[in-house]
C-alpha cells in the first residue's frame, strides 16, 4: 500500500495510485479491444484464422469488430460518463466470456488470447467500479 494509504481510509496518497491504476488499466484495455477491433475490420489473417479454428463463419468479424469498437469506446466515454465505462466494461466482459466459450467448445488450446482479453475487460471492470466507488 502506499504510505498513509491504511485499508478503509481514502487518503490523498490512496486517491491518487487509484487513480492512476484505473486510468492506466482502462487506457490498455481500450488500446488493446480498439486494435483487435481494428483487426477484424480490415480481415486480418490471423483473426480469419482464429475464426476459422472456433468455427465461427467470417461474416461475424464485422460485427464482432463493431462490438469491439464500442467496448473500447465506451471505456474512454466512461472518464466522462461512469455509468458508460461500467456498461462498455460488462460488455467486454461478456463477449469475451463468449469468445472463451468458443474456444472451449472445439477443444481449441489456443485460448491465451481470449483469457488475457478477459482478464484485461474483468480488471477494467473491476478497478472503475472501486475508483468510482460502486464496489
Amino acid at each position: 500500500m502506499a504510505e498513509g494509504c491504511q485499508s478503509g481510509s481514502p487518503g490523498p496518497a490512496c486517491l491518487e495510485s487509484m487513480h492512476v491504476t484505473y486510468v492506466v488499466i482502462t487506457i490498455l484495455a481500450a488500446l488493446a479491444n480498439g486494435y483487435a477491433a481494428f483487426l477484424n475490420f480490415v480481415g486480418a489473417e490471423s483473426v480469419k484464422v482464429v475464426a476459422d479454428k472456433v468455427q465461427v463463419s467470417r461474416r461475424w468479424m464485422i460485427p464482432f469488430g463493431i462490438l469491439l469498437a464500442s467496448g473500447a469506446l465506451g471505456l474512454l466515454i466512461g472518464f466522462a460518463v461512469p455509468v458508460l465505462g461500467t456498461a462498455a466494461a460488462i460488455g467486454l466482459v461478456l463477449y469475451f466470456i463468449g469468445a472463451l466459450s468458443a474456444h472451449l467448445r472445439v477443444r481449441d488450446p489456443g485460448i491465451g488470447g481470449a483469457v488475457s482479453f478477459l482478464v484485461l475487460a474483468v480488471a477494467a471492470l473491476i478497478i472503475g467500479l472501486g475508483y468510482h466507488n460502486q464496489w
